[in-house]
């Protein structure tokens, strides 16, 4: 996600300039995401989470526009059923602005019509959200089919390009990782996401 996107972005979301949608815009893609570098990358399946998730999570983002810096929050609801992953993500007076359905092969996905220019695209937000919380092995393919990989030990994750520079770095406030915040810091592109979990339940498929 460019910086410039997570402004207008949180922009939107402070000023409360959301509407009441007549319609949906709908698009169906392959499952894959731009990461910083140019670099496209596919998204693990929603199965190989390994559970069945239901949780609210609130997501805080940091950034610095005019060497100031400014914070905005986004109520999101995750479920991961089996192979199919839905998200929705809210404005504060509860409006669904945006949402993404993951299962099989492809994503569809929801933007509140007027802000399609001023989201971000929803696989960046499910991006930013599995990168987070899927099992490493499950990344282990997509990231070393572009020559990135993933190193993780109990405090947090570090993902690192082609030229061993770290990208992102994602810590874990608790363990398990949903009991506690999870700060993602892009490097690159210099903002902060916390992902704070209101409530969660969590069941194995095995």
């Amino acid at each position: 996600m460019k910086l410039s996107t997570l402004t207008k972005v949180l922009s939107v979301l402070v000023l409360n300039i959301l509407m009441v949608a007549c319609a949906s815009s709908l698009k169906l893609s392959t499952p894959t995401v731009q990461i910083a570098g140019g670099k496209t990358v596919h998204l693990p399946s929603p199965s190989s989470y390994n559970y069945d998730l239901t949780a609210s999570q609130l997501i805080e983002a940091t950034w610095v526009e005019d060497d100031t810096v400014k914070s905005s929050q986004l109520p999101v609801q995750l479920q991961v059923t089996g192979d199919k992953l839905v998200l929705a993500a809210f404005s504060s007076w509860g409006t669904r602005i945006l949402s993404v359905t993951y299962q099989g092969d492809s994503i569809s996905t929801n933007v509140m019509p007027g802000l399609s220019g001023a989201l971000p695209p929803p696989e960046q937000v499910l991006f930013n959200l599995m990168i987070t919380i899927w099992p490493r092995s499950a990344w282990e393919e997509s990231l070393s089919n572009v020559r990135w990989k993933m190193n993780e030990n109990d405090d947090g994750r570090a993902i690192f390009d082609e030229n061993g520079r770290k990208v992102i770095n994602i810590q874990y406030k608790s363990h398990p990782k949903l009991d506690g915040d999870i700060v993602f810091h892009h490097l690159v592109n210099d903002y902060t996401i916390v992902i704070k979990t209101l409530q969660h339940q969590k069941t194995s498929k095995l």
